[in-house]
């Protein structure tokens, strides 16, 4: 749904970093998975074709926070 966002907080080695992926038009949503020691968060269409993702490794995830659109 057009709102929903995920931030992303990794262990940089040098500290922590930030990232944010967000469902930007109408019918997009944002998917997580966590599929061989990598966590991938995906901004998908209705029909389920990823527009943008983003991959980390999940050793390094220290956080992920998701907020619901209002």
């Amino acid at each position: 749904m057009k709102g929903d966002r995920v931030e992303i907080v990794i262990d940089s080695g040098e500290g922590t970093r930030a990232y944010e992926v967000t469902a930007t038009k109408a019918g997009r949503r944002v998917e997580i998975t966590n599929r061989r020691g990598v966590v991938e968060v995906s901004e998908v269409t209705r029909t389920g074709t990823p527009v943008r993702t983003a991959r980390f490794m999940a050793p390094r995830v220290v956080a992920m926070v998701e907020y619901p659109a209002d």
